[in-house]
């Protein structure tokens, strides 16, 4: 085994990973045991991934024995109809379920750790999890929940949330969910769509320091989704509910027809029902998530049980190297799927930290003082949060011990050089700092971490295995250290197993597969280096292409970012004559104009770094940008508005008020 055959360059790498006994991590032992399996000797991380692509139902038989997938049986056929895409069907005659994975710990260490932005600390340990799952899902059985149905939640990032989900998929029933910070219509949007029968919520959220009340959102969600039988009240802020509490209020309208029921009712009625797993095929519909539906009605992307736990297993245990002995948190929302991907590091024994909340609350030092009090050792944090964290001038190694942090994991958006370097300097020196990318279109990662290989500023350290990714040109000619579309060549199990009410995949179809015959296109663009590092530069969609030369947003981000001045920005392509013309919003700190000083020391800074066709024929500065509820830019709303046409959707935004700063603008 060897980790050679990288492709030297002038700039040093951040971080190398210890060069004695890379068996030590579990990349590195599972790379051992299929060279001595298979009688291969891998020249490097990119040889024993072009394996995992060319025999992968080899690689994913493997990685089901190496993680030890809990099942009824595995089955002796792997992959049927592996040469397309519409025709895979992975492990065919297996058995298990998502949530008997997940729960196979039965002991006194922490599973969880519930933290409120108020500072209200729960902690809930595997065996206790196991009881409270026990007891909802026995609850849920006694309300009429089956397989096939769906139950959602309307629920912040808490430990009630994930009991209800472990609960819902031990029967064998679908989990959906959205975070409380949906407007009405968002919601409506997404549940009204999968026709749930039972609706989890909480009463109130807290955000940056404000309570903000859910109560008559939810009434209005029972009254007009007509599926919904049963409405189960939250209450994690209060801690847990009596039963000399009232269930929740019901106003007079047809919310009413539901009957009201309280979380701690349902556990507390049900505390020692026997756990029972339900067996259930490889691909039964596990997670109902949903598109950002900021260009339409969202989409409903069903994902099968089996292809979720192989892939969150295969990201946690090789890319991560996640352990029992692991404290892991990611800032997520339950509307975002790093918030299942979260959940998913039970099924590794590790100890998950939940937060709900602002992550900048506390002066923005709230997560940092989780990161130091819980032990963090992955933490999981957004690209912008970085950025922001940096333009605060927060420090996290002073007066701070990190010594139980190893990774830091950045999503959402693509992390700029800048970035990469600062973490190593304001967090610690000896770190994995994984920047990951992928989706919820296939809730997981196409190119992330790897514990086996260095760290370069601003690119992504590899594919993922068994992902057989490469980004083409519109003509579909594979592309080296040039940018392209990403694609995905070759069928993996956690493909979505469909869109709901799309029987036909017609719109599936249509979502992935339009563009190239039986390929994967992920709208992704970005490229792939000469020593197999990738790098993104954001979304296909909205890239720009001024006389004809194709740009990444993200390009132009990661320049404006290293701009003191700049707390944020958003670049769009506007129609100019025959042309396009690259339009760049900027909002500034505090005390800060936008003169044509400013303006030319921007200009200068993204001329100096990129090419002259980067530089924006127009600056201006706007009070807000808008972004998706998972706090993604929303480029195509801003590029929509400019041009006079309709938003739609605009409940899919954290902040549609922001779309008015756009409106009218001639520049």
């Amino acid at each position: 085994m060897t980790t050679s055959g990288i492709t030297p360059i002038t700039a040093p790498p951040l971080w190398e990973p210890a060069s004695s006994a890379p068996e030590t991590c579990q990349l590195g032992a599972f790379w051992r045991h299929i060279e001595t399996r298979y009688n291969k000797n891998f020249n490097g991380y990119q040889d024993l991934h072009r394996w995992s692509v060319t025999e992968a139902a080899s690689l994913w038989s493997e990685l089901w024995d190496y993680t030890g997938v809990v099942a009824e049986h595995k089955g002796a056929s792997i992959l049927q109809g592996g040469e397309r895409f519409d025709s895979a069907s992975w492990f065919p005659e297996a058995r298990l379920n998502f949530a008997e994975n997940l729960l196979r710990f039965n002991d006194n260490q922490t599973a969880l750790v519930g933290v409120l932005e108020d500072g209200t600390r729960r902690t809930v340990t595997y065996a206790q999890l196991r009881h409270d799952v026990a007891a909802f899902a026995s609850a849920l059985r006694g309300l009429g929940v089956t397989s096939g149905d769906v139950v959602a939640g309307f629920m912040p990032n808490v430990v009630e949330t994930v009991i209800a989900m472990l609960a819902t998929t031990s029967i064998g029933a679908s989990w959906t969910s959205c975070s409380p910070d949906f407007g009405l219509n968002g919601v409506l949007d997404r549940f009204g769509q999968v026709n749930p029968k039972v609706l989890i919520s909480a009463d109130r959220y807290c955000y940056n320091g404000k309570i903000i009340d859910c109560m008559e959102r939810t009434a209005a969600l029972v009254a007009s989704i007509s599926s919904i039988k049963h409405w189960v009240l939250a209450t994690p802020f209060d801690g847990s509910v009596t039963d000399a509490d009232k269930a929740p209020a019901a106003p007079g309208d047809d919310s009413s027809r539901a009957q009201h029921l309280t979380f701690s009712q349902l556990l507390n009625q049900h505390r020692g029902a026997e756990l029972i797993f339900e067996s259930l095929p490889f691909n039964h519909p596990l997670y109902v998530m949903y598109s950002s539906g900021t260009t339409g009605q969202p989409k409903c992307i069903v994902h099968g049980a089996g292809g979720t736990l192989l892939q969150h297993l295969k990201e946690h245990r090789l890319h991560t190297d996640l352990r029992r002995e692991d404290v892991l948190f990611y800032f997520t929302t339950c509307g975002w799927m790093m918030w299942n991907w979260l959940v998913s590091g039970l099924a590794s024994g590790a100890t998950l930290v939940l937060y709900d909340g602002s992550p900048f609350a506390q002066d923005g030092e709230v997560l940092l003082d989780l990161l130091e009090q819980e032990e963090i050792s992955v933490f999981g944090v957004g690209a912008k949060y970085i950025d922001a964290l940096e333009k605060a001038g927060k420090t996290p190694c002073e007066h701070r011990n990190l010594s139980a942090l190893r990774a830091v994991l950045s999503t959402g958006s693509p992390l700029s050089r800048h970035s990469f370097e600062w973490v190593y300097s304001a967090f610690k020196k000896d770190l994995m700092l994984s920047s990951i990318s992928g989706g919820t279109d296939i809730l997981s990662c196409f190119v992330l971490g790897n514990p086996l290989l260095p760290v370069y500023a601003g690119e992504i350290q590899c594919l993922g295995l068994g992902m057989n990714v490469a980004f083409w040109d519109p003509s579909g000619r594979p592309l080296i250290e040039e940018k392209g579309e990403l694609v995905c060549t070759t069928p993996f199990p956690s493909a979505p197993i469909g869109f709901w009410n799309d029987p036909a995949a017609k719109r599936y179809r249509r979502a992935y597969f339009d563009r190239f015959e039986n390929v994967w296109a992920h709208g992704d663009f970005g490229e792939i280096t000469q020593r197999g590092t990738v790098i993104i530069h954001g979304r296909s969609d909205a890239v720009l292409n001024p006389g004809g030369v194709r740009i990444g947003t993200a390009e132009i981000y990661r320049q404006v970012e290293s701009v003191g001045e700049i707390l944020d920005s958003v670049v769009v392509g506007q129609k100019w004559g025959d042309d396009e013309r690259v339009v760049l919003f900027v909002v500034l700190r505090e005390g800060y104009v936008l003169n044509d000083e400013l303006m030319a020391k921007i200009r200068q800074v993204i001329r100096a770094n990129t090419t002259p066709r980067h530089v924006p024929a127009v600056i201006k500065a706007v009070v807000d940008i808008p972004r998706t509820i998972s706090g993604k830019i929303s480029e195509i709303a801003v590029k929509n508005v400019i041009h006079g046409l309709t938003v739609d959707n605009t409940d899919a935004l954290a902040n549609p008020e922001a779309l008015k700063y756009f409106e009218g603008f001639e520049a």
